[in-house]
């Protein structure tokens, strides 16, 4: 019986792997005849290398072996593990599925169907894990520039680099792990070597405000330990800056439970202000200047929005600006870049600015929601209203850059940003371009967003609702903004 062998680089790539296999099929070879080698590995009978297809062997009989997608994602899959044999056991699937067993995969009992499911369960596991644990680290003396050290169980680092590439589109940034590197400039990722944990940064201070915040979310009345360990095993804790508070979080949770259960109750409130804000900044937020807010609301997870976003949209302008616009949420041009209002109602916006005299860099620019709700139609994220909750949960953040910056005047463009200044009962159409007092003297008025704008038919009905736009704002250029 004649033996051969095929090398597979790099051992985690499915078309490194299809084409091997599919040479394997055409030549007959079957699994029991095959070696399948990784790295610098050897055959251990000495077995040559499968040769490649001639022409004169591209026949007739050569016809594509088709197989599902369900078999190409599973076999993408398995591949990323360690398992020496998943190459092995794919191809014997593979030839099983070309010999007439169309409906393997459809077989939960079989063996092989079996192990190669247990493989690609221990891959997605993986891959969450490093989801949800890596933690960059600030490069010194480079501006946005961050490194992070992981060690995944299994080939990972290309299947997961482009949801970090997703996720982190605004900054610069490199993963280290022992056997695999990937690194984004902002463009396009890169895959090197592996290297070592001492080329990670030390621990920076964006780690204290990490900290400070996880202490703060900290249920101890939902304290699960046998949960936690299994959500967030031990082996990854000292890759996790809040995994030092672990220990005396845990340790006085029952006090602290306690605490909560002698505390006594308080009486729901019952009527909510429609038009007046507090203007105290609440500690959840736990940052005492712009810089301290942004980094800190780029942990946010006080709702779900943050999971399918790229990341915290902040405000920006000038810390001591006289205006501050407030927006409803980041579209989608916002949520990639990380800046407010650089997409078509951006565009729009800075349009009637220049209309009316006013530089866009005097204002401070914000929104009522700092990640981006959307729903996906094909490759598209169409933007979805924000709700309630959403506007609840990004409140804190608002609030602490109203106190930080002390506008003398508030815009808010559009429904969400009225309703996060001025209250749930506010009616934007009614109270549009009306001037009223918060309750620390700061005027405010509300008009509709610059989205508003281009969601209106093309022709007269969108000129109409852009000066009606253009003639609210031009609010800001009157004698009634001064302080």
């Amino acid at each position: 019986m004649a033996r051969w062998s095929v090398r597979i680089d790099p051992a985690w790539s499915l078309e490194a792997w299809r084409d091997a296999a599919r040479l394997a099929l055409h030549r007959g070879v079957a699994p029991a005849e095959l070696d399948w080698l990784q790295g610098q590995e050897s055959s251990l009978l000495d077995a040559p290398a499968l040769p490649p297809m001639r022409d004169a062997d591209t026949t007739a009989a050569d016809t594509p072996t088709y197989v599902s997608r369900a078999f190409v994602e599973l076999a993408a899959t398995c591949l990323c593990h360690r398992d020496p044999q998943r190459m092995a056991l794919l191809y014997r699937m593979l030839w099983r599925i070309a010999s007439g067993e169309r409906g393997l995969l459809s077989i939960p009992t079989d063996p092989d169907v079996q192990r190669a499911m247990a493989l690609a369960q221990a891959v997605r596991r993986d891959t969450h894990k490093m989801k949800a644990f890596v933690r960059f680290r600030e490069v010194p003396g480079e501006q946005d520039a961050f490194i992070a050290w992981f060690e995944p169980d299994h080939h990972i680092v290309d299947r997961v680099a482009p949801f970090f590439a997703r996720r982190f589109t605004g900054m610069r940034w490199a993963i280290l792990t022992p056997a695999r590197s990937v690194s984004w400039d902002g463009q396009a990722l890169s895959f090197g070597p592996g290297g070592r944990q001492d080329d990670a940064p030390a621990e920076d201070a964006r780690e204290e405000l990490w900290r400070t915040y996880y202490a703060n979310i900290f249920n101890p009345a939902r304290l699960n330990t046998r949960m936690m360990q299994q959500e967030m095993p031990v082996r990854y804790w000292k890759h996790l800056p809040e995994a030092s508070l672990l220990p005396t979080l845990v340790r006085d949770a029952g006090d602290r439970v306690q605490d909560m259960h002698d505390r006594g109750a308080h009486a729901p409130q019952r009527r909510i202000p429609a038009r007046s804000i507090a203007l105290r900044a609440p500690a959840t937020a736990n940052g005492d200047d712009l810089d301290a807010l942004r980094t800190a609301a780029a942990g946010c997870r006080r709702c779900p929005l943050w999971e399918p976003a790229t990341q915290t949209v902040f405000g920006e302008g000038p810390r001591d600006a006289q205006v501050m616009l407030v927006g409803e949420q980041p579209g989608d041009a916002e949520d990639l870049s990380g800046h407010p209002f650089v997409g078509p109602a951006g565009q729009l916006l800075d349009r009637a600015l220049r209309e009316l005299g006013i530089d866009r860099s005097t204002l401070y620019l914000t929104n009522a929601v700092k990640h981006f709700r959307f729903e996906r139609r094909g490759k598209r994220r169409i933007h979805s209203k924000p709700q309630v909750t959403h506007i609840n949960a990004c409140r804190p953040w608002l609030l602490n850059e109203i106190e930080q910056v002390r506008p003398a005047v508030i815009a808010c463009l559009g429904a969400s940003a009225a309703s996060a200044v001025f209250g749930a009962g506010f009616n934007l159409m009614e109270n549009r371009g009306r001037w009223h007092a918060l309750d620390d003297g700061t005027r405010a008025f509300a008009t509709v967003h610059p989205a508003w704008v281009l969601r209106q038919p093309e022709g007269d009905a969108r000129a109409a609702a852009y000066q009606l736009f253009v003639d609210d704002l031009r609010q800001l250029t009157g004698p009634q903004r001064a302080r």
